[in-house]
């Protein structure tokens, strides 16, 4: 149990350096308002991993890049809006639901339920046939 609870603690301490102590604004609001768009923002490179973990040099760029749009004074909005028109809908990982992506969303349920259905139609239907 105790190694477990060391490797938890190796693993966790591991994502906390991605962001470079020279990236960290002196500002604790920004930086904190930097860290919450970047937990949003996927790496492009690393894929399932968000840009505040990675430590690709595309992430570290998108990184030093919120940042220096925040120290500017745009909006968190206007950031992630900046992002998406260069990199697509796929760089967020909760994106809008709206167009498209109603489809995506609704699609893994409207599944399940139908499948599940199907099943139960089978399966009274092959007790009712004996």
């Amino acid at each position: 149990m105790r190694f477990y609870s060391i490797f938890f603690i190796f693993f966790l301490a591991s994502r906390a350096f991605a962001v470079e102590p020279s990236e960290i604004l002196n500002d604790s609001k920004l930086e904190d308002r930097a860290r919450n768009l970047s937990s949003n923002i996927r790496c492009l490179v690393c894929q399932n991993e968000n840009i505040d973990s990675s430590e690709s040099e595309f992430a570290k760029d998108v990184r030093l890049f919120i940042r220096e749009q925040l120290v500017e004074g745009h909006t968190d909005d206007e950031i992630e809006k900046f992002l998406v028109s260069k990199y697509g809908t796929y760089i967020l990982f909760k994106p809008e639901f709206t167009g498209y992506n109603i489809f995506l969303y609704l699609f893994g349920p409207f599944i399940f339920i139908f499948g599940f259905i199907m099943i139960l139609f089978v399966f009274l239907n092959s007790k009712g046939g004996n």
